[in-house]
């Protein structure tokens, strides 16, 4: 049975919902020095600046904040964490303040991939039968202009592997010419390794969202998977 949990928004000012670092450190300690700016791959685009999003927040603006495209812009890569000599959760406040939007304004791609990926185990959408047979073409495209890797196997639901390979979405849609490079990795260090016929995504888009109960059905099937096949470690592609 497909397990599905409907969003629950939490309540409370985001200052004090935001998470914080092991060290404590709340988001009144920023100095606005603009170190994380400096190191964002996308500080001044459409206005994005993570010392902003800070200050908005520490002003009260909390609802200007919630109802603008800044917070989506941001590619929470938590360059800003490490650079942030305070020790500020930056990225983790982004995601806080995500979880504040309501849901029919998220981004409509990030939002109907996570109802698929809980209705099909994919952000995508797509049924297994297909999904077996793109990994099957991938691997004949492969052979058929290398014909060196014509021993190549790609095992599927193997159990007692040592490492799960999920994947990412694109891979398996729209760049199905770049899913065979990690197999040929693993095939030269005869590494033991699997894909999985369901579940295979590794694009976690409730943990991009905000939504902490998407987040955990997806991260919990993964664990699931791990734990029916006995696979030792993971390997995720985000």
């Amino acid at each position: 049975m497909t397990e599905t949990i409907s969003y629950k928004k939490q309540t409370g000012q985001i200052k004090d919902l935001a998470p914080m670092k092991k060290t404590g450190i709340a988001l009144d300690a920023c100095m606005a020095c603009g170190t994380c700016s400096a190191g964002c791959p996308v500080a001044g685009t459409s206005g994005f600046d993570p010392r902003k999003i800070i200050r908005m927040i520490l002003l009260g603006q909390e609802k200007e904040l919630v109802e603008s495209n800044l917070p989506w812009l941001c590619t929470m890569c938590a360059k800003c964490d490490y650079a942030c000599p305070m020790g500020i959760n930056i990225a983790g406040t982004i995601r806080t303040i995500r979880s504040q939007v309501d849901r029919d304004n998220v981004p409509s791609t990030i939002q109907k991939g996570i109802g698929l990926c809980q209705e099909t185990g994919n952000n995508i959408g797509l049924r297994k039968a297909d999904f077996e047979f793109i990994i099957e073409d991938a691997v004949d495209d492969l052979v058929e202009e290398e014909p060196e890797w014509e021993n190549l196997e790609v095992p599927m639901d193997k159990k007692g592997a040592n490492l799960l390979h999920t994947l990412h979405n694109k891979l398996v849609n729209t760049q199905t010419e770049d899913i065979v490079h990690w197999w040929k990795i693993f095939d030269q260090a005869n590494e033991s390794w699997t894909i999985t016929s369901e579940n295979w995504e590794g694009v976690n888009w409730g943990m991009f969202s905000g939504d902490d109960n998407a987040m955990k059905i997806i991260v919990g099937r993964i664990v699931e998977q791990m734990t029916k096949l006995e696979i030792a470690n993971l390997m995720y592609p985000e």
